[in-house]
C-alpha cells in the first residue's frame, strides 16, 4: 500500500467540540461553530472518500460519552492541578447541574461514523484536552489522563496509536509517558520559533500575527519533512506543516495566496519525496461550510494530480509511523 519513495500528505483533525474552546470563549458566542460540526464532519468524510484521503482524527476522550453522568463515572483518579483553575474542565463540570446542549460536548455517533470510514484513524487529543505545559500539572496527572483516553477508546474497540497535544503544547519530557502507553506517533510543531507555544509566553500576540502572515506569504519555508528526520525519533514525531485556516469573508480576496501557500508546499514535498502535514479542527468548518469545503477540495485536487504522477500518497499518522518504523528495522539489519 505504501511507497516509501513517494512524498506523503498527512492530514490530522483535532476533534474537541466545546472542551477545546471552553477556557477561551463562551458557549453562546461559539455555538454556531460547534453545532455546525454535525454538518461539517460528515461532509469532510465524504470529500475524503471521493479523493481517497487517509486522515487522523485526534479526539478528546470526553466526546465518547453521551452525557455528563456517563463522563463523571469515568473521571481519572488524578486530575490536572493547573495553577490557573480556569483551565480545568473538571472545575467547569462541577459548576453544572447538566450540560446545556449535549451535542456541543459529546459525539459518540460521529466518532462511530469516522471509525467506519475507510482510511480514517481515531487518535487521541487526550482525555480532557490536557495542557502539558501549564504550571501546576504533573507527569503523573498526564499519565492518568492518557490512560483514561486509551481506556474509553478501547471500549469503542479502538486502538489508540497517535496523539496530538492540545493547544500544541508539546512537552518533550512526556514523550516516554506516551511511548509507555503504546502511542507510536504524535504531531509536533513547525520548526519555526513562531509556532512554539509555551505556558506564560508573553509574546503570543506577536506570534499570532506572524502566523497569520505566514498563512499567506512564505515566512518560514515549506515546512516539509524528510522520512529520515521522522525516523530519528520514537515515538515518531510527524510535525505540522500548516494549519488550514478557515474561510474569512474579510480576507477572502487573499484566498488565492492562501491556496498557493499550501499547494506550492505540497508540490515541494512531492518532488522531494517528503511529508506535508495539514491540520485543522472540524469546528473551523462549522460556519461558511460551502466555502471551506470548496477550498479544501482545491487542495485535494492538487494532491490528486501529484498522486497521478506517482509522486504523492495520502497516509494517516499511524501509517506514517509504521512506514518509518519499518524503514528503521530494515536499516538496522543492513
Amino acid at each position: 500500500m505504501n511507497n516509501s519513495s513517494q512524498g506523503a500528505m498527512v492530514i490530522s483533525l483535532d476533534l474537541e467540540l466545546y472542551w477545546g474552546m471552553r477556557d477561551i470563549i463562551s458557549i453562546d458566542d461559539y455555538e454556531q461553530h460547534l453545532s455546525g460540526v454535525r454538518q461539517a464532519l460528515p461532509a469532510i468524510l465524504k470529500l475524503f472518500d471521493r479523493y481517497q484521503i487517509h486522515a487522523t482524527w485526534a479526539t478528546v476522550g470526553f466526546l465518547h460519552y453521551s452525557n455528563l453522568e456517563q463522563l463523571q463515572a469515568h473521571f481519572p483518579s488524578q486530575q490536572p492541578s493547573y495553577k490557573n483553575t480556569k483551565l480545568s474542565p473538571y472545575k467547569y463540570i462541577n459548576t453544572l447541574e447538566k450540560v446545556g446542549d449535549p451535542q456541543l460536548h459529546f459525539c459518540p455517533d460521529l466518532i462511530e461514523l469516522i471509525s467506519q470510514s475507510s482510511g480514517q484513524e481515531i487518535g487521541t487529543h487526550t482525555f480532557s484536552h490536557y495542557y502539558c505545559l501549564e504550571t501546576g500539572q504533573t507527569q503523573a496527572e498526564f499519565k492518568a489522563d492518557l490512560d483514561a483516553a486509551i481506556a474509553v477508546g478501547k471500549q469503542a474497540n479502538l486502538t489508540t496509536k497517535s496523539l496530538v497535544f492540545p493547544r500544541n503544547q508539546y512537552n518533550q519530557a512526556y514523550l516516554k509517558t506516551i511511548a509507555d502507553c503504546g502511542i507510536t506517533s504524535y504531531r509536533g510543531n513547525e520548526t519555526s520559533a513562531i509556532y512554539n507555544d509555551e505556558a506564560g509566553d508573553g509574546d503570543r500576540v506577536t506570534k499570532r500575527i506572524l502566523r497569520l502572515l505566514d498563512a499567506y506569504v512564505n515566512l518560514t519555508g515549506h515546512n516539509c519533512y524528510s522520512k529520515s528526520e521522522l525516523r530519528s525519533s520514537y515515538p515518531v514525531n510527524i510535525p505540522a506543516s500548516r494549519f488550514l485556516r478557515p474561510y474569512s469573508p474579510k480576507l477572502k480576496y487573499l484566498d488565492g495566496l492562501r491556496l498557493r501557500r499550501i499547494t506550492s508546499a505540497l508540490k515541494y514535498a512531492a518532488n522531494r519525496g517528503e511529508i506535508y502535514h495539514l491540520w485543522w479542527h472540524p469546528h473551523n468548518f462549522g460556519v461558511n461550510l460551502a466555502e471551506n469545503l470548496s477550498f479544501l477540495e482545491q487542495i485535494l485536487q492538487t494532491y490528486q494530480k501529484l498522486k497521478a504522477q506517482n509522486k504523492m500518497q495520502s497516509l494517516n499518522m499511524q501509517e506514517i509511523a509504521k512506514l518509518c518504523m519499518t524503514s528503521q528495522k530494515q536499516m538496522s539489519t543492513v
